[in-house]
């Protein structure tokens, strides 16, 4: 589970037809953060504050504990992607995935995929390997299901060891 991370805090770029790259995020990216979340529910505004809120530690899932990352995938200088988690309690869980979100036009390219190893190889850094996540619809729990998520119950899915993702 390797991001390859150099010393500036970014990853080496997936193997896609686009070269993209990973990086942490951080409060300057909030208004990219915001459009990319509102291309699928809610507004730039309403998410703009929810996820500042997110980041600053000002606003808290059920259940979160302050420790949390926001990672994004990155093409040609544009956030195209993102997944947000932290330290939780929910479920008897020891992490959460917050959101997962990628630009449609470049869905189905391993970008996710490769945002939930980064944010699995986190929660392994915080010693949080039962990790928990809302799929929300059907397209998302199958794509958990593919990463080996079993579900916890009618709504969420965990991993019971995010190692082994």
């Amino acid at each position: 589970m390797s991001a390859g991370f150099s010393q500036d805090g970014t990853s080496e770029p997936s193997k896609t037809a686009t070269a993209i790259g990973y990086r942490h995020a951080g409060l300057s990216d909030v208004a990219a953060l915001a459009k990319l979340r509102s291309m699928s529910w809610g507004t730039e505004e309403y998410w703009r504050e929810r996820i500042a809120g997110y980041l600053n530690c000002t606003s808290h899932p059920r259940e979160a504990l302050e420790p949390r990352i926001l990672y994004v995938a990155q093409a040609n200088g544009a956030i195209v992607g993102l997944i947000a988690g932290h330290l939780t309690r929910r479920f008897g869980c020891a992490g959460e995935i917050e959101w997962i979100d990628v630009v449609p036009e470049l869905r189905r390219k391993g970008i996710a995929s490769h945002l939930i190893h980064l944010l699995a190889e986190w929660f392994v850094q915080q010693g949080a390997l039962r990790i928990c996540v809302d799929p929300g619809n059907s397209e998302a729990r199958a794509f958990y299901s593919k990463l080996a998520a079993q579900p916890l119950n009618a709504h969420w899915m965990f991993w019971p060891d995010i190692r082994h993702i």
